[in-house]
């Protein structure tokens, strides 16, 4: 008996009770997105003490999404490509007015190498013309993915943007021509052109536009920092600012901007950090 409660004085009997009924609300109530705590996934962090009302919660000096699990709140954190395995932390008011930290673990995780060729070579190496392009591009497109909204309510089971073959999972190391590049920031679906997109969740156009590498490109913001992200559509079928609702078709797919065939790039920013669309889709039985 002296062992089993020296044992629970260490671990604090308050903290383990809390994540055990966590846990088990958890299996009833919060199915997506899955968590996947390594770079480029999803840490789904209990948040001990939060008040009734939603906690601010920071996950460095990005706002985080939270939702309500049972009787408690959780934070779902976007886990950058970039970060490095090791602990991490939130930080969030816990009704007194005073910070509280929790902390929660990133694992390791190795994503394959894909090598592709173009045969545009100014989508590889562009002139110095359209490096002015892509710089006004970025700022706009890392602005769109940036955005929060509060929101008192996020969707977080998403249907599959359209059918189609997956053709290139997330994360993978990608060189074009050999060259090195980016790590893929969203997963690729294989489709004939002009098959239809649709809107995962409920959310907001935030922008739409024609980019160098991305070609005719959309943002849905769904609330709370999460934005989603379709490229190389052949057509747009919304207008900046409206209303979609789940379900609903906003495009097409193409072969616009920088690709080897029609397909629609799709990604996901939580917290503006990239995770795997994948962790907001059902798994495969």
């Amino acid at each position: 008996m002296k062992t089993r409660a020296c044992y629970l004085r260490a671990t604090s009997v308050k903290l383990a009770a809390f994540v055990t009924a966590w846990l088990v609300a958890g299996a009833a109530t919060a199915t997506l997105p899955r968590a996947d705590s390594v770079p480029g996934g999803i840490a789904i962090v209990p948040l001990p003490g939060a008040t009734e009302s939603p906690p601010a919660v920071f996950y460095g000096k990005r706002r985080v999404l939270t939702r309500r699990n049972g009787a408690h709140w959780e934070a779902v954190v976007g886990v950058a490509l970039s970060a490095k395995p090791g602990i991490h932390h939130v930080s969030y008011d816990n009704g007194d007015g005073h910070m509280q930290r929790q902390e929660f673990s990133v694992a390791t995780r190795e994503y394959e190498t894909q090598h592709i060729t173009i045969k545009d070579k100014r989508k590889v190496e562009p002139s110095a013309e359209d490096l002015q392009r892509i710089r006004r591009e970025k700022k706009i497109i890392t602005g769109a993915l940036a955005t929060w909204r509060d929101t008192p309510r996020v969707s977080l089971e998403f249907l599959q943007p359209l059918d189609g073959r997956l053709s290139s999972p997330f994360g993978l190391r990608r060189f074009f021509n050999g060259k090195p590049r980016n790590p893929h920031s969203g997963i690729d679906i294989a489709a004939p052109e002009g098959t239809p997109i649709v809107a995962p969740a409920d959310g907001r156009i935030l922008t739409t536009g024609d980019y160098f590498f991305n070609g005719n490109t959309l943002f849905i913001d769904h609330g709370q920092g999460l934005v989603t992200m379709y490229c190389h559509m052949s057509r747009i079928d919304v207008k900046d600012g409206q209303s979609v609702k789940r379900g609903a078709v906003v495009g097409a797919v193409g072969k616009t901007g920088r690709v080897t065939g029609p397909h629609l790039h799709w990604g996901v920013s939580l917290n503006n950090a990239r995770v795997d669309p994948m962790l907001f889709l059902p798994a495969a039985p």
